[in-house]
């Protein structure tokens, strides 16, 4: 007999569903089942941990551009999904959460792991979130679903009681009153404005003097069309931390990164350009962009909601990044003066000398940058870059050159930690001979990323590119919030939350049967990435860094200047007089 669980994985398939991360729990047994007994091409990823599992989802999403999928069983471990989930919500990824729940019978009865979870998901998944009541339900909420999670860009949920798993299976509702019908058809959409919309938008693009562009995570299939219209418009190009990948970062108008992990030639575009074009962004820092007048603006967006949401526009265009860039590109006139962009260029050619050159200040025992820097110069072609938040983040903006055809990702939106090493996880389950490293603080990795660890050592020998390497920046300090707590609130660090337990990274990893390496001089740096990416099998690299090394952003108020010498002077001599030097070296540097 085919239950409600085999059809629902049946029908996942032929929505082109290839992977399921989750972890099993008996509010999930009848979907376990299933898995036990398919013939299609469907994968049950076990993940060590639910928030894991929807990491992966989210990060499929991201380095896929197909609908994510994760599984869970009821009460706990369905609330453990949230933190991953959010993340997807936050970063405008489609990802479908199935969710176990007791049986029909016993709801309302204060069971066992019962929770309310239509309410639980209702903010996270509020675009559809419903719970199967029957099996003919099965099929269009499976439907509905994956639609919606696609046409949304955003989390979807349903939710499965036990008893509902194992029912007969209705794979086709009958034809009465009270049936709902549905369809896997593809879904096509315009992705254009109108020509009117697009030449008020080029008059503005065509009138600008200094024109600047920043382009996000919307831009990353549209980055030759974003290059072409920079050309024209003699633009710089700036990115979002999610658009990282969009453009290259070697190319010399590009600016890099912008706001707090941002960079100078950043910074200084948008103070000075006199027209802003945003591509795919709705990047949250409005101090970072030009002020209010300065600048006329267009946006493309393919969500209305999120136009003139950080700066005033002008003209905003609803539609896909690419089609309306290669729609708009005719209408922009080339501009024959270009001193705005030579500028620019001797702008960026000058910070990435002083990028150089603040990775190359000495510290105790190793300067953070200097890692991101070394690997930045041996990235192998086509590699997959996921990096977690916290101070990694910054030294992955500014230091690391991404090049065509490479994919990067973070947690954006809800710059939550512990998602370095799952994402790194999925991207190699999705892209098995491609190369992948994971950028991750001791903080984060003691969060989630050990764990999965296990996970990697029992699945990279089924990958035809063994290559995965965990950078570990091992400074025993929760960094960054330790820099926000001087800058922001002139507090000095706070040992019992800052300090991290001792932990040996690199013996872990070789205790799993993986590569270990434990780098605390600054010539090995390079080195060890190069026996990194030689080595037969996913490595632990752990580099032991200074926590006094400033992640100086492009613009400090004098507020925080104050703020921060406050707090080095509240602090024990040593740890405030390193800090204090590091900062001044960093400056001086730049």
């Amino acid at each position: 007999m085919k239950t409600v669980s085999d059809f629902v994985l049946e029908r996942l398939t032929q929505w082109g569903v290839k992977r399921v991360y989750g972890y099993p729990g008996d509010g999930i047994n009848g979907l376990i089942g299933a898995f036990g007994r398919t013939e299609a091409p469907l994968e049950f990823i076990q993940a060590r941990h639910e928030e894991s599992a929807a990491f992966m989802a989210c990060a499929h999403a991201k380095f896929t551009g197909q609908v994510g999928v994760c599984l869970a069983t009821s009460g706990p471990g369905a609330i453990h999904l949230l933190n991953g989930l959010y993340d997807a919500k936050l970063d405008h990824q489609p990802v479908v959460a199935l969710v176990g729940q007791q049986a029909r019978s016993a709801l309302g009865g204060d069971y066992q792991q019962e929770v309310d979870l239509i309410s639980l998901f209702k903010d996270v998944a509020h675009d559809f979130v419903h719970m199967a009541a029957s099996a003919e339900q099965a099929r269009h909420m499976i439907d509905r679903a994956l639609r919606i999670a696609m046409e949304r860009r955003g989390v979807t949920c349903v939710i499965f009681p036990n008893d509902v798993q194992d029912l007969p299976a209705v794979e086709s509702p009958p034809r009465e009153h009270g049936m709902v019908p549905t369809g896997i058809g593809l879904t096509s959409h315009a992705g254009v404005p109108g020509e009117a919309a697009l030449r008020n938008a080029a008059d503005i693009l065509n009138r600008g003097e200094r024109v600047a562009m920043l382009v996000g995570a919307g831009a990353l299939e549209a980055g030759p069309e974003v290059c072409q219209a920079a050309e024209l418009l003699g633009a710089g190009v700036a990115k979002a931390l999610l658009g990282k990948a969009a453009v290259p970062d070697g190319l010399p108008y590009v600016t890099g990164c912008i706001g707090l992990l941002g960079t100078q030639p950043s910074w200084d575009m948008m103070n000075e350009c006199d027209t802003l074009l945003m591509v795919g962004t709705s990047f949250p820092y409005s101090e970072f962009l030009p002020r209010e007048g300065q600048a006329r603006a267009v946006q493309i967006d393919r969500d209305g909601r999120k136009l003139s949401l950080r700066y005033p526009v002008e003209v905003g265009l609803v539609g896909d990044s690419r089609l309306t860039l290669q729609a708009l590109i005719p209408m922009l006139e080339r501009k024959t003066a270009r001193r705005w962009r030579e500028r620019i260029e001797k702008q960026v050619a000058r910070w990435r000398r002083t990028v150089r050159e603040r990775a190359m200040v000495e510290a105790r025992p190793l300067n953070p940058q200097r890692a991101f820097l070394e690997l930045s110069q041996r990235l192998p072609a086509q590699c997959i870059v996921t990096c977690d938040s916290g101070s990694a983040a910054n030294w992955y903006a500014r230091d690391v050159d991404l090049r065509e055809g490479m994919m990067a990702s973070l947690s954006g939106g809800l710059a939550t930690m512990g998602c370095g090493v799952p994402y790194a996880l999925a991207a190699k389950l999705a892209y098995p001979d491609r190369p992948v490293v994971a950028l991750v603080g001791d903080g984060a990795m003691q969060m989630l990323g050990i764990n999965e660890l296990i996970t990697i050592a029992h699945r990279w020998k089924d990958w035809a590119d063994p290559r995965l390497i965990v950078m570990v920046l091992n400074n025993g300090d929760l960094n960054l919030v330790t820099w926000e707590q001087r800058v922001m609130g002139g507090d000095p660090r706070f040992a019992d939350s800052q300090w991290l337990p001792e932990f040996s990274y690199a013996d872990y990893g070789r205790l799993l049967g993986l590569e270990g390496m434990r780098v605390d001089r600054p010539d090995d740096v390079g080195p060890a990435w190069d026996r990194a990416w030689a080595a037969d099998r996913p490595v632990v690299l752990e580099m032991v860094t200074d926590p006094e090394m400033p992640p100086l952003p492009p613009h400090i108020p004098a507020k925080q200047v104050g703020a921060y010498v406050r707090a080095l002077r509240k602090e024990d001599a040593a740890a405030g007089g390193a800090a204090l030097r590091a900062t001044i070296k960093q400056w001086w540097a730049g």
